[in-house]
């Protein structure tokens, strides 16, 4: 029965996307909160997410765009006095703060009630020897691991158990601060690591070659248990669940394994006492059946967003119900609407998780695989067979692969030791070597991937071998349908009979296949989830397309009343919530304009992709040819392009060639705006200026170029080798080294140059336009100087320190630019302005990153108004104006370096941040405090060091300096900064860099001494020499988690910001109140 005492509920969020925290608590959050209001619970909310669609209007009543730690938390419930709280939707970082307030007597001291799984039950699962206590008490095995304080009790610990042992870092997400260790000096470098993250490290014995299996368990206060699914992971144990191809339902169980383990699973939660969701990761040896329990985690994880995807379950809605006090057996089954929710779900289909890289983004990055997550999203893919679900999966990365077979050629000297060592590649080297002749069980013995998982994988080399026997004429029915079954594309069967010789281009040849296909009646089908396996009637619109099926399990209605949104695909750095954000605006208008809405997206962590965000989801691919499968059975009255990022933008002249209705800006005026060529002629037609740039296929060319326009140069080769992929170059030594590195400069491959504006401030204009008329715009501010990433940078809004011609001038250029592309929906312009000399870097014919932020800070929802325009409904012109705001958004970004090992944490021209936070306040000082704390940086207690960079950026720093000693900051600054610091009257102590070995004090001995709570290093240039030593001392910063300062602007923001603001004066206010 529901308690009916808990009237208003406060609910922390995960604040801003990481590596090993992302879009997943987004998705269970939301479902949280749908689920409270169901129930007519009020809800307030603390998430400084504000790209999120949990921080969207009408989804809680309270809104608070604050950092989640228990300072500000106390603070909210002393001002809310809700009667419950929720602690398993926001990831570690709730969990972490909720157990703080529970031992601290916070909760208790305004009397607030934890909903669900009561805090003992999570102290029992997170502290690593309660956990094995509680579990030894019901006999079920545990990994034998030793708890340690300090390095002394750690050597002891690995010495009794043997190596190889793994070192892992209580209380932390991800597996941060984790790895294997086979000899003591590798166990010191990770215990020193661990010990940072973390006060207590746990060394285990490795059981590295075990399978690694997953269960989800649903449980009542009644003490009704059920698990709603299983997977295993594809690669063996040793590499963390959030970094391997994950299979649900298990495929290499036998019956009589699986009921061992759930059965197990079951009696860990009742003895443990969770309510809600939880799940149990085992590690198993299938030669002897034997098991230990991994871990449990009490709250819901990125595993049960993919459980909840993969089943349609709603795990966290269930979960947030049971919270509520409600048994399983009363609520209703989400999907079948008929049955309750105390049913066990079964799969006739088979699922398949991928997880996105994008280590190529970061210089110096340690490329292999292990217990410590380094991925920044994922896929999943649905197929009537594994080979069909993992083929379609490995395209969905959007890695540049088209399936397992029929991809560019992976270089590869070593083919053994590549198979042994786990890289984001290892799946693309199995299939080289069995194309090579190895053999399954060689493959076995190399990477002890299970070898069910690797005659599948066999099946389709097979298939494919026998396609390349074929040529287009040849190709007969039987063949081609057997191809299509075990999900090859048609580009794949393209390349395999040898069309790429014969055509023009490679779409091209697509087309042929397509063509054929067609001809020989052979056409997809349109299945739906119904997570019973047939038994009962389903009636949700939760579809998947494969060709392994006989008819539709739904029917289409020609009437062209439905609109297509496309989805923005994996998460990866550059694309992420935000556009998640924009797809379920767009939904939502499309609805509420008696539309049909139809999404396609394949993210398990988005909310785009709920069930009943949208009358029809197709969990399935963005690629052209399956876009077209479901336009050609839905008939939509249009496609929307503008909401998904890149992908769908990508796929828009595509669509327009096969006569689709694109919906907003024509196909032909989005190309105009995408070459480079054609946007810049356009440009100086207009006479806008744009920094001055040139395509060049030879170094005399980019000589010449250089000697013309001067240094500094920015330097974007159009293809990459080792995945630098932009650089600023400031003489000709670097620009050399540079290029050598990255491109060989060709005629196939020009390089464009163009001359890189120094101390400019970077602007945006976020718009709406509709038939080339302006209709709603924001102008936003980076902090940063240009050349920093605009993804990377810092932005304030309404903009701070603008000239009013500054922007009197950008509007004009805005409106110059729309009108000549005919824009109809959303679009972005980025300027650069120096003295008021105002220049365009690039235009987007689709809604950026900036769109949420500047929507929530406005009150304005640009998406929404720019759907109603595509949809052709008519609309009046919003009489909102920026200028007339009194507080100030600011935008910061997260970087998740801690996770990359070994890369090189500096800021430049290409975007490294994993997520963002916005928060509000009624001054920038204020607004920045928040938002900087959102983002993992701290106030220095006492000791800043310092380490400036050239002239220019010394500079900057010296009133912040001066603010510092003024506080009471000690200061300890390298050489050049001691020196120019000294000269301008400033005490402070000399440190040493690392190549002068034989001075001290050394400045990574006092980081390592934990001596210094702050870092703030710039890069003088870029000689390898101050690389080198900058980068030693970046990198240890953030392997021993201190907060650290990349940039001179930024700095002195902050730098002023918590010099003038203390904790105590920041306004706590929901976003309502402003």
């Amino acid at each position: 029965m529901k308690d009916d005492s808990i009237k208003k509920v406060l609910l922390l969020g995960s604040g801003a996307l990481k590596i090993g925290e992302a879009g997943e608590f987004d998705y269970s959050g939301s479902q949280a909160l749908k689920a409270l209001r169901e129930e007519g619970v009020s809800t307030v909310l603390i998430n400084p997410n504000i790209a999120t669609v949990q921080t969207s209007e009408g989804v809680a009543d309270q809104i608070y765009f604050l950092p989640v730690q228990p300072y500000f938390v106390e603070r909210v419930i002393e001002k809310e006095r809700p009667d419950g709280i929720l602690l398993s939707f926001g990831g570690q970082t709730a969990l972490n703060c909720g157990v703080e307030l529970e031992r601290t007597g916070v909760l208790k001291k305004y009397n607030v009630r934890v909903l669900g799984t009561p805090v003992v039950a999570i102290m029992n699962t997170e502290d690593r020897e309660l956990f094995v206590e509680r579990l030894d008490e019901i006999d079920v095995k545990t990994i034998k691991s030793e708890a340690c304080e300090d390095i002394v009790q750690a050597r002891k610990a690995a010495k009794t158990l043997g190596y190889p042992v793994i070192v892992r870092a209580a209380y932390a997400l991800g597996g941060l601060g984790s790895g294997f260790a086979d000899n003591e000096d590798e166990l010191n470098t990770l215990c020193e690591k661990a010990f940072s993250f973390s006060p207590q490290v746990l060394v285990e014995k490795s059981l590295k070659g075990w399978k690694e299996i997953e269960y989800e368990v649903v449980r009542d206060q009644y003490d009704n248990c059920i698990t709603v699914c299983n997977m295993e992971n594809f690669d063996p144990l040793g590499i963390h669940t959030g970094e391997s191809i994950v299979i649900a339902p298990s495929q290499t169980l036998t019956n009589s394994e699986y009921h061992k383990l759930r059965a197990l699973s079951i009696k860990i939660v009742r003895h443990i006492g969770i309510i809600g969701e939880c799940n149990v990761q085992y590690a198993f040896d299938p030669q002897s059946e034997d098991y230990r329990v991994i871990e449990v985690n009490a709250r819901l994880s990125r595993s049960s967003a993919l459980a909840s995807k993969a089943t349609g379950y709603p795990l966290a809605f269930v979960a947030a119900k049971l919270g509520m006090g409600y048994g399983l057996f009363e609520l209703k089954n989400s999907v079948t609407k008929t049955t309750s929710a105390f049913f066990e779900p079964a799969l006739d289909y088979v699922v398949c998780k991928i997880p996105r890289w994008d280590l190529s983004k970061f210089r110096g990055v340690d490329k292999e695989l292990g217990s410590s997550m380094k991925s920044v999203g994922e896929v999943m893919a649905i197929g009537r067979n594994f080979e069909e679900a993992i083929q379609k999966g490995l395209r969905m990365i959007g890695q540049g692969m088209h399936g397992f077979v029929e991809n560019k050629e992976l270089q590869i000297e070593d083919i053994d030791a590549a198979l042994r060592e786990p890289t984001d590649k290892r799946v693309f080297i199995i299939s080289k070597a069995m194309h090579k002749g190895y053999t399954v069980d060689q493959i076995h013995d190399l990477t002890k991937i299970d070898k069910w998982f690797l005659n599948k994988l066999k099946h389709i080399i097979d298939i494919d071998e026998e396609l390349k026997r074929k040529n287009i004429n040849t190709l007969d029915k039987e063949l081609l349908r057997e191809a299509k079954v075990y999900g090859f594309t048609d580009f794949q069967i393209a390349r395999a009979v040898n069309l790429e010789e014969e055509c023009p281009n490679m779409h091209k040849a697509m087309m042929l296949v397509r063509r054929l296909r067609k001809g020989f009646g052979i056409l997809p089908v349109v299945k739906q989830i119904d997570t019973l396996a047939a038994e009962y009637p389903a009636q949700t619109n939760y579809l998947y397309v494969t060709y392994a099926g006989v008819g539709s399990d739904i029917t289409f209605s020609n009437d062209r009343k439905s609109v297509v949104v496309l989805g923005s695909g994996a998460y990866r750095i550059g694309s992420s919530v935000e556009f998640d954000w924009c797809g379920v605006q767009a939904l939502n208008t499309i609805r509420r304009q008696g539309y049909r809405s139809i999404m396609i997206n394949y993210n398990p962590e988005t909310v785009s992709t709920d069930y009943d965000m949208c009358d029809r989801l197709y969990f399935d691919e963005l690629t052209f040819e399956r876009v077209m499968d479901i336009i050609d059975v839905e008939t939509p009255h249009g496609v929307i392009v503008s909401t998904g990022g890149q992908i769908p933008n990508n796929l828009a002249m595509y669509l327009d060639e096969e006569n689709v209705p694109i919906l907003g800006t024509a196909a032909k005026d989005i190309d105009n705006a995408e070459d480079r060529a054609k946007f810049s002629s356009m440009l100086t037609e207009n006479g806008i200026n744009q920094p001055e740039w040139s395509a060049l296929t030879s170094m005399e060319d980019i000589d010449r170029f250089v000697d013309r326009v001067g240094f500094p140069v920015l330097v974007r080769p159009s293809y990459v080798l080792s995945g630098a992929a932009m650089n600023v170059c400031s003489n000709k030594d670097e620009l050399t080294r540079f290029l050598q590195l990255a491109a060989n400069v060709s005629e196939d491959h020009p390089v464009v140059v163009s001359k890189f504006i120094e101390n400019a401030k970077e602007i945006e204009m976020d718009a709406v336009a509709k038939d080339g008329e302006i209709m709603a715009y924001a102008i936003s501010e980076h902090i940063e100087f240009a050349g920093v990433h605009s993804g990377d940078a810092t932005i304030q809004f309404p903009p701070q320190k603008l000239y009013v011609e500054t922007v009197r001038r950008i509007k004009r250029i805005s409106r110059q630019i729309a009108k000549k592309l005919h824009i109809n929906g959303p679009f972005n312009i980025q300027y650069m302005a120096r003295d008021n000399d105002i220049l365009v870097i690039e235009c987007n014919l689709r809604a950026s990153r900036s769109f949420p932020f500047v929507s929530k800070v406005l009150k304005l929802n640009f998406i929404d108004l720019a759907t109603k325009i595509m949809l052709g409904v008519p609309v009046e012109k919003p009489n909102k104006n920026l200028f007339d705001l009194d507080y100030v958004g600011i935008k910061a970004s997260q970087f998740s370096f801690n996770r990359l090992q070994k890369a090189d944490p500096v800021l430049g021209v290409d975007m490294s941040s994993t997520g963002e936070v916005g928060c509000l306040g009624d001054d920038s000082a204020t607004a920045l405090l928040k938002s900087m704390l959102s983002v993992g940086q701290r106030i220095p207690k006492k000791t800043i060091l310092l380490s400036t960079g050239g002239a220019k950026q010394k500079a900057e720093m010296l009133d912040a300096a001066k603010t510092l000693k003024q506080h009471g900051y000690e200061l300890f600054a390298t050489v050049g900064t001691s020196k120019y610091l000294t000269e301008n009257g400033i005490e402070n102590t000399l440190v040493y860099m690392p190549s002068d070995k034989e001075h001290s004090p050394q400045a990574l001995d006092l980081l390592h001494e934990k001596k210094i709570d702050m870092v703030v290093n710039m890069p003088k240039d870029l000689t390898p020499r101050e690389l080198t030593n900058g980068y030693k001392i970046r990198r240890a910063a953030i392997d021993l988690n201190i907060p650290l300062i990349t940039n001179s602007r930024l700095a002195s923001a902050f730098i002023n910001a918590f010099c003038n603001v203390s904790l105590d004066d920041i306004d706590i206010k929901a976003w309502g109140e402003y």
